[in-house]
């Protein structure tokens, strides 16, 4: 190793953390190569893109970099701006900086930072054709999650989340700020079931007097928000600010002076709500979801004057963005299938064009494909697969990349990825995408299976997760399928989980692995899982219903649907999705529980959570270790402090990785 970087990157400093009995061991040194080499070739400089943004003659672009400085905590966050094909910051300020939007005439860059406090977002306009540093606009109270300049370019509407508000699991649950603890280290936490903190809610600053006025009623939470012309908004809203609000929320129309009503309920969920600048029609995605800001589904135009709604064909894509270009045009991004796919939509005659396919993730960071569009309906995406780095491109051209040696060493070590389906034992077509090292097979193999249920892999890079290219450079293929229930085959594909989780499901996963056993690719015998959330759920399901699998690492799982019932922030959400009433016995919320399962177990299992998760609590976890070890299954658990859903801070992710690496080489070694 090399000892002059040690200081720096801190990866190893004895003290900081303990890595009990894997301190020292083989794995820990794999896991800390791979991030040193991954990871220091770009420290100060963008390794991923998101949040792009373009004026509307396409002459500037901006986007949200995340940067490591070193290997501790989160990258921070800085939006850059291109200039002769390199990434640069717009500005020199402390902190983190994300959220870059233009104005309607390309003169002010609007962002949001934490510069005066970590953690809290502020609105900060900078004037582009001039010198200088960004000015902050008045001050709201809480956090910004998002601002949109109204159409004629006076004011700008800002969501922001009251101090303590949820966060989705796709966020890492928890709350947008830790709670400040002023009383005595024994003095109990204290609930009452009423929740006066954390509402989310509209405001509106006007650029030239810097006037702030809320516009948003009390006893409204506006989840997300956008202009409906220049003197209304359009929100999902609720009347409550707990995260499982969000599943039945509704579409409002909101004029300035706080008059609100509702447009459109669904009985499903609804999100990206935009408004026509001339105020004629409303934009909004209706979708069956599992969370909240992994909105993928159909298109629907609203008429804010008579209440009539249209469907739009997309033709088989499901929305996952939409941005209206001008009165008369819409602009959307979505996915199909695999395929990350852009076109723009009359607003009048609903009539479509496609502008962008591609087998490319353009997920730009999040986890459904966005985009923003010029005037002459180009597309400005983030674009990634396994094979190539993140990028920003505009139509044809590619603006820049976030290539550097780092990125080079993964491709040398990463293997490869390719395309795989199979047939369900229903007849169900299910798509998956194999990364495997180079040679012939038949390897073993980790399925890394995706959460939601309702989202869905593409081809990016790393596969989301830096464990599929670190296990592969072991010796290990790493099959990611989208199941039934996954996003961009429609509606009623992805409806297909609901009421029937754990069910037909499990099937798709089995049936993957005995079609890629029967082409010669992988060893039956050394079959691993990995996966978080649903992920984490059917890693712990699985291994209670079939006794193949060699190893198993659930993360952040969800294992007594009971329990979880009475625990989770987003209960009542499990319990519609499972159809059950845990006060019933013998309906799903007992039968779909691993834990209830757990005497026909034999696959040894690493269990990890994060202790501030409130979308899977810990304790999830840990009733599944302690099932297993009272039926003599081996099992660990591994519940991390300072994490919420998911292991995503350094330096608990090294930690986390080399557990990975050496729970698989223990149990079902490569070589």
């Amino acid at each position: 190793m090399n000892a002059r970087r040690v200081p720096k990157v801190r990866l190893e400093e004895k003290g900081r953390y303990n890595v009990e009995d894997l301190e020292g061991t083989a794995a820990q040194r794999k896991v800390t190569e791979f991030l040193r080499a991954l990871h220091e070739p770009a420290f100060g400089r963008p390794h991923s893109l998101r949040e792009p943004h373009v004026t509307r003659g396409g002459e500037r672009v901006a986007v949200t970099c995340a940067v490591f400085d070193e290997l501790r905590g989160v990258p921070r966050t800085a939006v850059y701006t291109v200039e002769d094909g390199e990434l640069r910051p717009v500005t020199t300020g402390t902190g983190s900086s994300r959220w870059g939007r233009f104005s309607p005439d390309g003169e002010t860059l609007a962002f949001l930072s934490d510069r005066r406090t970590a953690g809290e977002f502020q609105l900060y306009l900078l004037d582009t054709g001039r010198l200088g540093e960004a000015r902050p606009a008045p001050e709201v109270p809480g956090t910004v999650e998002y601002a949109h300049w109204s159409p004629d370019g006076r004011k700008v509407l800002l969501g922001v989340a009251g101090l303590g508000a949820d966060l989705s699991g796709g966020q890492g649950s928890g709350t947008n700020v830790k709670q400040k603890r002023e009383r005595p280290s024994w003095y109990p936490q204290l609930d009452d079931g009423s929740k006066n903190t954390g509402w989310r809610t509209l405001w509106v600053c006007a650029v030239a007097t810097g006037e702030l006025v809320r516009v948003s009623p009390a006893g409204m939470n506006c989840w997300e928000a956008g202009w409906c012309g220049p003197d209304q908004v359009v929100a999902i809203a609720s009347d409550a600010p707990g995260e499982d609000a969000w599943y039945t929320a509704h579409l409002s129309l909101i004029d300035l002076n706080g008059d609100a009503r509702k447009l459109l309920g669904s009985g499903v969920q609804l999100g990206l709500p935009v408004g026509a600048p001339d105020g004629s029609q409303v934009a909004v995605v209706e979708a069956v979801c599992s969370d909240r800001g992994l909105v993928a589904g159909d298109l629907l135009l609203v008429e804010p004057a008579t209440g009539a709604v249209r469907r739009v064909d997309t033709r088989g894509t499901d929305v996952t963005h939409l941005e209206w270009i001008d009165a008369d045009r819409l602009g959307y991004v979505g996915l199909r299938r695999l395929d990350s796919v852009a076109g723009v939509v009359g607003a009048a005659d609903g009539v479509l064009e496609e502008v962008l396919s591609t087998d490319r993730s353009c997920t730009g960071g999040g986890f459904l494909p966005v985009g923003a569009f010029t005037g002459d309906g180009r597309v400005l995406t983030v674009q990634d697969s396994y094979e190539v780095p993140p990028e920003l491109v505009v139509g044809d051209s590619r603006l820049a990349s976030t290539a550097h040696p780092g990125t080079d060493f993964l491709r040398s070590v990463a293997g490869s990825a390719e395309v795989v389906t199979w047939a369900a034992p229903d007849g169900l077509e299910i798509d998956g995408i194999l990364c495997r090292p180079a040679g012939e097979g038949p390897f073993p193999m980790v399925v890394s299976i995706h959460g939601g249920p309702i989202w869905a892999y593409q081809n990016s890079w790393s596969m989301r997760y830096a464990w599929v290219p670190l296990l592969v450079q072991q010796g290990y293929a790493v099959l990611s399928p989208n199941p039934r229930g996954s996003s961009g085959r429609g509606q009623e594909f992805a409806a297909r989980v609901v009421r029937d989780m754990g069910g037909a499901d499990t099937q798709d996963y089995l049936s993957g692995i005995d079609a890629l056993v029967e082409r010669g690719l992988v060893d039956s015998s050394r079959v691993g899982l990995i996966g978080g959330s649903y992920g984490g759920f059917m890693s712990s399901w699985l291994v209670t219903q079939d006794t193949r699998f060699a190893a198993a690492v659930p993360v952040s799982p969800v294992t007594n649907w009971y329990s979880q019932s009475f625990t989770s922030n987003i209960a009542a959400w499990g319990n519609r999705f499972l159809g059950a009433d845990p006060e019933q016995p013998g309906t799903l919320a007992h039968t779909r529980s691993p834990v209830l399962h757990a005497s026909k177990a034999r696959t040894p299992c690493l269990n990890v959570a994060g202790a501030r998760d409130n979308c899977t609590p810990p304790g999830q976890a840990r009733e599944f270790h302690q099932a297993l070890l009272a039926h003599g299954v081996p099992s660990e658990l591994a519940i991390y402090p300072e994490e919420g859903h998911g292991v995503r801070a350094f330096p608990a992710q090294l930690d986390f990785l080399t557990r990975v690496v050496h729970w698989f080489e223990r149990h079902m070694p490569a070589s």
